[in-house]
């Protein structure tokens, strides 16, 4: 890992908690609480390092450090100052010198960035030549659109063309989001991406996640999965993604190298 001289000034100060506190605590509530939730998400955690290249990784959006917990070897990253976030910066501007990297993994975070494509183009520039940068975001699909539109606080907009710059809004809260924008990466802007940002391409996407997330619940306080049944609905899911993942999924994985 390498900072850049620059590192001073792209460093950012942590932000104050706010309203998002409630929802840290929330969120590291039901983490805590739901041993299904844990298990689903290994299986994600693993998921997305099947893909990942030998090599340095960098986290981005670590939250409470649900990777380092199932002991994954990163360097954290979050714009929030919190225990296991080794280094607070914004994803949009990342303190890392050229090169440095030969993974980015980022595990709902992509979908809270302002400019997402000022952190594609930041990926770009922080990974090695053939690196890659795997993301893990909400996917939408008929049957997840009509969830998360009425029981998600999130938003869901399938309009934002995710590729336009602009300027950033700095008392913009961090969790402010929009769940549709790794499904308009992968989907609509896939073959637009590497002329806006040089070097970067999606090489593969995949609808996972049909029946153990949304039957667990996900962060919510309710979930309908049982520790014990949660490995074969995992193993179910498998196939009913397969299957039927663009119909039914509520997650999408997504594969991107930088060449």
């Amino acid at each position: 890992m390498g900072l850049t001289k620059q590192s001073s000034h792209r460093l950012i100060r942590a932000r104050p908690l706010g309203g998002a506190a409630n929802v840290l605590l929330e969120q590291a509530r039901a983490w805590r609480e739901k041993p299904s939730l844990r298990a689903i998400y290994a299986s994600y955690f693993k998921m997305v390092f099947h893909h990942c290249v030998p090599g340095n990784t960098l986290e981005i959006g670590a939250g409470s450090g649900g990777l380092k917990g199932s002991s994954y070897k990163v360097v954290s990253t979050d714009i929030e100052k919190r225990p296991a976030v080794d280094i607070v910066s914004d994803a949009q501007s990342l303190p890392f010198a050229d090169s440095s990297f030969e993974n980015i993994v980022a595990i709902d975070a992509f979908h809270h960035l302002e400019r997402p494509v000022r952190f594609l183009r930041e990926a770009q520039r922080v990974l090695s030549t053939k690196g890659r940068l795997v993301m893990l975001e909400p996917g939408v699909t008929p049957v997840s659109n009509w969830f998360y539109r009425r029981f998600h606080p999130e938003s869901v907009d399938m309009s934002q063309d995710i590729l336009i710059d602009g300027p950033i809004d700095n008392s913009r809260d961090p969790f402010d989001s929009n769940q549709a924008m790794g499904t308009l990466l992968a989907t609509r802007f896939c073959e637009r991406l590497p002329i806006v940002v040089p070097g970067m391409r999606v090489r593969k996407y995949q609808w996972i996640g049909s029946l153990a997330y949304p039957l667990s619940g996900g962060f919510q306080q309710w979930c309908l999965v049982p520790q014990w049944v949660t490995r074969p609905i995992l193993a179910m899911e498998s196939f009913v993604d397969l299957m039927f993942g663009r119909w039914l999924a509520f997650r999408i994985l997504i594969v991107l190298d930088k060449y």
